[in-house]
């Protein structure tokens, strides 16, 4: 196992998925890993964090996705969207705030045309903010359109790189087509976000092996990762959730493979366990973004179910993060937070 992280260190792209896999279904090696892995992030980009404000507009959704509380099918919940001028006056508050990027968020919901959309990034600009789109997938004109009217990045996650287990999960849809897009997105300059679900009925640490080869073969420039978290309102309601400890495990590899860039400590761990975010950031990760979806609507965005931070006030997450951030020792970023990229690695000790 040592030999492997050796290999992963030096020559990254000769690691074999099975010798992930391998990694993944070892605890003894996970002291270790981790503390390789912060390591080498703050080799990489030190200890700062960034600071992404995320306002997630809209949870209409046409999609199917078995594991999604915002599934078409979801009957159970209470369906919003905010307005051009909601959207705006939020985005304003984040940047008031000296938060420097501004993501977009929502269901594929093309109530917002391609026109709708660059109008308020056009005006979101203005606050000399960067401005990431996580609205699933569109017609590459609109992406094009979007990036002339001022986006940096766009944010699509794969979920997960085993084809059989994505197609199971996402009727109508296929691993290939998600690829296509994310190909097309960084054709057109955008940074690209992808990311994966831990713990997913049917995924084995094969899968997961998978899914760290994918983003070390595209590179990406951001990569979240979260565990399965079931709902109750959807197929996979009884299905048991992804773990901490697995999920730590695919941050600090995803760090090992790919030491520049941005790893977001999500959400949803902080969800399974109240320290989620702070070991997540002990283990690689360098982003936070806080969620600045204004009341009544954040508790309605409900991908899973107890998510955290909805009920308070909803412009004290900024304030909030900055302190978990110092609390688990590092410094928050005033930073734009592009990804800082290195075309040679550094010595680490091993």
């Amino acid at each position: 196992m040592y030999e492997i992280l050796q290999k992963i260190i030096k020559h990254p792209q000769k690691v074999q998925v099975d010798e992930i896999a391998l990694i993944l279904s070892k605890e003894e090696i996970n002291v270790k890993l981790f503390a390789l892995a912060d390591e080498i992030r703050q080799r990489y980009l030190g200890k700062t964090v960034y600071i992404r404000g995320i306002i997630e507009f809209s949870n209409y959704c046409k999609n199917s996705c078995l594991y999604c509380g915002i599934r078409a099918q979801n009957k159970d919940i209470s369906r919003y969207r905010m307005s051009v001028e909601q959207i705006i006056e939020r985005a304003r508050l984040v940047s008031q705030m000296g938060i420097k990027t501004v993501v977009l968020q929502s269901g594929e919901d093309t109530h917002y045309s391609d026109k709708i959309i660059a109008q308020i990034i056009e005006k979101i600009k203005e606050f000399k903010v960067a401005i990431t789109l996580s609205i699933g997938e569109r017609d590459f004109n609109e992406y094009k359109l979007w990036k002339e009217a001022g986006a940096d990045r766009y944010l699509m996650r794969h979920e997960t790189a085993d084809e059989e287990l994505y197609s199971k999960l996402h009727p109508n849809d296929s691993f290939r087509t998600r690829v296509e897009h994310l190909k097309k997105l960084r054709e057109l300059g955008y940074e690209v976000g992808v990311g994966s679900m831990v713990g997913l009925p049917g995924q084995d640490d094969l899968s997961l092996a998978k899914d760290i080869s994918f983003v070390r073969d595209f590179d990406a420039d951001m990569v979240g990762i979260g565990p399965f978290i079931p709902h109750p309102s959807t197929p996979l309601r009884d299905a048991q959730p992804g773990t901490l400890t697995k999920t730590l495990k695919m941050i600090a590899l995803t760090r090992l493979f790919l030491p520049d860039t941005n790893i977001p400590a999500t959400t949803a761990l902080g969800t399974i366990h109240p320290l989620g975010r702070q070991l997540a950031l002990k283990c690689g990760a360098n982003v936070i973004m806080p969620n600045f979806t204004p009341a009544p609507y954040r508790s309605l965005y409900t991908l899973y179910p107890n998510k955290i931070c909805i009920f308070e006030s909803d412009t004290a997450c900024g304030e909030c993060t900055k302190e978990l951030i110092r609390s688990a020792g590092y410094t928050a970023s005033d930073d734009f937070g592009y990804r800082r990229k290195f075309y040679e690695r550094v010595t680490c000790r091993f």
